[in-house]
């Protein structure tokens, strides 16, 4: 299809991309030809995938791959990863926003602490990133920011007050960050997944997770945006199981 953007030579930086939708995200863009640094708060972790992401190398995937410890709740950070992204890769074509935690408690029993990490990652975090990559992908012509909310963000439920209220504001700020950049050759959108089995959700050890989406359902759902033509910009897509649980 003409004017669609090639992702072979793109450099991309996935945050919270040692794991889950991160990390199957990471490896799909690296299958399409992207260099790709992911970031998270654990040295340990992010080397384990690295080496996991390097192995597909055998099987096709051809872009370069590194990574940086970053905590994206803390803004000097946040700087800090578009500044690896630079160089280390070259640039900064493509920013997927997926770092996210969830603290489950009534509102009337959560913490301050577990309040202010889950705003400080899920909402402050892809602030931070995006105001740090911003310069750089209008300076290089254009860019794709993705940020991954979830559809808890529309459907809020007992005990997920801070986790849904991050999302929902996510949302917000995904689309006023679309409207201001879209002249820049700037494209942002969201992705909103339903329940997933990465481990992330408050399902029971052992539960079926059969009927969820699976991480890669996500990722591949980010490299489709991608690869839209520019002339139209899917700023939402919502993302759910096709046989939801009985």
């Amino acid at each position: 299809m003409a004017n669609v953007l090639e992702l072979e030579g793109r450099t991309a930086v996935v945050t919270g991309g040692s794991r889950g939708i991160g990390f199957a995200t990471a490896a799909a863009l690296r299958s399409a030809g992207a260099n790709v640094l992911i970031c998270g708060r654990s040295a340990e972790a992010l080397g384990q995938a690295v080496d996991l992401l390097r192995a597909d190398d055998s099987r096709g995937a051809s872009g370069l791959v590194a990574s940086a410890t970053i905590d994206v709740g803390v803004p000097e950070q946040a700087r800090r990863l578009v500044d690896a992204a630079v160089d280390q890769l070259g640039g900064l074509d493509i920013l997927i926003n997926n770092a996210g935690i969830a603290r489950f408690a009534p509102l009337a029993e959560l913490t301050d602490e577990d309040w202010h990490q889950t705003l400080a990652t899920n909402l402050s975090g892809v602030f931070y990133c995006c105001r740090a990559a911003i310069p750089v992908m209008r300076a290089g012509g254009q860019g794709w920011i993705i940020n991954v909310s979830s559809l808890a963000s529309q459907h809020p439920f007992a005990g997920g007050g801070a986790y849904c209220a991050s999302k929902a504001a996510l949302n917000a700020l995904t689309e006023t960050l679309m409207q201001e950049v879209r002249r820049d050759r700037i494209r942002v959108s969201c992705v909103l997944p339903g329940s997933v089995d990465t481990g992330f959700s408050r399902s029971a050890p052992g539960a079926d997770a059969s009927w969820k989406l699976a991480a890669g359902d996500v990722a591949q759902t980010v490299v489709d945006l991608l690869r839209h033509p520019p002339r139209s910009l899917p700023s939402r897509v919502e993302l759910r199981p096709s046989t939801p649980r009985k």
